[in-house]
């Protein structure tokens, strides 16, 4: 069966993509509207920019790969679609931070698990942050034009059998579980999520709404680096931009200035504070940057006695949120009960030991379940996550010291997972830390538990979410931004990825990304084409 590559068909039809790898001379572009990033927030306001009539430019740092190029490979993927090449960590070395770098962003490479902005995390919102419009009925709205518009349903099809194990589990032990809601049309149920979809089910901004801006006129920029940019009198006049070698590894000598009305900061929560930093934004209250939040995930491993095969199959969908909705807010930090698919490189690079004991648990690779535990950072006082920095080269970096409250959250969350895991016949549990050897009982691992050793780079730490650093709130002493996304100091840029959230989602948050861009792009696309917004196709 052939599978249609959109891109490919766009750009014969006149599509303007421009591959900044192959400059050899600088260039400049004018436009209504530059946007930075074209991941989740910076995709959707495309769309609904470019049909409201404006002229946008869409840059993005990474290649354009499309489904032609997505072979089911992490040998291809991790260096191609993400950032760092899927090693990207904090400062101290102690979380795999993993973060798409392509067209379509962490999109394009994401497991499609799509939740609503929790009630909680917006009445904390509202309490602590003055944000009283982020309601579920203001927002409500937003969520059911995206849920159309991306084809966001509740996984239809028996879970594959890592996640099914959870759903056991639950049932077991009395655990409530759901089912997750996927952002797929016509899924082959194939499993490779991670390392792109290449038949095209998965609703990324790669297949939606970046084609759909592309076909309406607007012009993506790939292969370029948003360096700084250019402030004069509390505005943005320029963008300077850097061209990058094919590989996306370093920057070319060529160089593009983008001019534009207004700016649309996309680049991700560590992307968006860092070229602000680069740029010098005004930041008197000393906030951009800080309180970034990254929901820390720890692992728990189990050998069970049949074949799992964690590599086939819908990757995530089934979820526990019971061991967050029995934590009160400003309690003990909480965590969300997910599982992940179990790809070899993804697998072994992530598991403890090394020499023979690796080799023995990579031989379990197929027999093994394998539960994550998301918690939720930004809540408590002790919880304050971290901060993006600059190198020297002006590269960011993330610093996120792990604190013991959310060291407390580790624990906890182990003996919870390996409680569940014994329940559905796990003959040996693992918590994924260098020191762990495996446990044969419950008693076992909770007293070997106990005994490990919370310390970074034996827990072995890992995040798919980033969140924060230009965090939103009603006064301008907590928040950068408003409500609306507007960076307060600078009247012309506009944020709209998941560095505006004040505290970590407390859920994946693709959706709550989605859902408030669309918000605030239809709102922006009004202010600058003065008539009603487009809605979402």
């Amino acid at each position: 069966m052939s599978i249609r590559d959109y891109f490919v068909e766009g750009i014969n039809a006149g599509w303007q993509a421009i591959d900044a790898s192959k400059l050899v001379a600088d260039r400049a572009l004018e436009a209504d509207v530059a946007i930075v990033g074209s991941g989740a927030g910076g995709g959707i306001a495309a769309e609904i920019l470019t049909k409201a009539g404006l002229k946008v430019v869409l840059i993005e740092e990474g290649p354009l790969k499309t489904s032609s190029d997505f072979k089911m490979l992490e040998s291809d993927a991790y260096p191609q679609l993400y950032q760092e090449s899927a090693a990207r960590k904090t400062k101290d070395k102690a979380i795999n931070i993993l973060q798409g770098r392509s067209v379509g962003g962490s999109t394009t490479v994401n497991w499609t698990s799509c939740f609503r902005t929790p009630s909680t995390t917006l009445a904390h919102w509202q309490r602590e942050f003055g944000l009283a419009d982020l309601t579920d009925a203001g927002l409500s709205p937003w969520f059911d034009a995206v849920d159309r518009r991306l084809g966001i349903h509740e996984w239809d099809q028996n879970p594959n059998a890592n996640n099914d194990l959870l759903r056991q589990a639950g049932l077991k032990l009395g655990i409530p579980v759901g089912t997750i809601r996927r952002n797929v049309r016509g899924c082959w149920n194939l499993g490779y999520c991670g390392v792109a979809c290449p038949t095209n089910a998965k609703q990324s901004m790669l297949v939606t709404t970046i084609p759909a801006a592309l076909a309406a006129g607007a012009t993506l920029v790939h292969h370029l680096r948003a360096e700084k940019l250019v402030l004069e009198k509390g505005r943005a006049v320029a963008l300077e931009c850097v061209a990058m070698t094919p590989d996306g590894i370093h920057p070319t000598v060529y160089r593009v200035k983008v001019r534009a009305k207004h700016f649309v900061l996309a680049g991700g929560a560590i992307g968006t504070p860092a070229l602000l930093l680069r740029s010098a934004a005004p930041d008197p209250h000393k906030l951009l940057g800080r309180r970034t939040f990254l929901h820390p995930t720890v692992v728990s491993a189990a050998l069970m006695p049949q074949p799992v095969k964690g590599y086939a199959g819908a990757p995530q969908s089934i979820y526990s949120d019971h061991f967050l909705d029995n934590v009160p807010v400003g309690g003990p930090i909480g965590f969300k009960l997910e599982v992940p698919p179990i790809h070899p490189v993804l697998f072994g690079t992530t598991l403890q030991g090394f020499g023979e004991t690796h080799r023995h648990l990579m031989h379990e690779f197929a027999n093994t379940h394998a539960l994550l535990a998301l918690l939720r950072d930004g809540f408590h006082p002790d919880s304050p996550g971290g901060s993006v920095q600059l190198r020297d080269d002006g590269t960011p970096v993330l610093d996120y010291p792990i604190t013991d409250f959310v060291w407390d959250g580790v624990k906890r969350s182990w003996l919870a997972m390996a409680e569940m895991q014994f329940a559905v016949g796990a003959k040996r549990v693992y918590s994924v830390h260098e020191q762990c050897n495996g446990y044969a009982t419950l008693d076992e691992a909770r007293a070997g538990i106990e005994a490990l050793p919370l310390k970074n780079q034996l827990a072995r730490v890992v995040s798919a979410h980033v969140m924060g650093g230009c965090g939103m709130a009603a006064d301008e002493k907590r928040g950068i931004t408003d409500t609306w996304g507007r960076y307060r100091q600078l009247d012309n840029v506009t944020v709209c990825d998941g560095s505006l959230f004040p505290t970590s989602v407390g859920a994946n948050p693709q959706q709550s990304i989605y859902g408030l861009a669309a918000r605030n792009a239809s709102r922006l696309a009004e202010e600058l084409s003065k008539q009603p917004a487009p809605a979402l196709a």
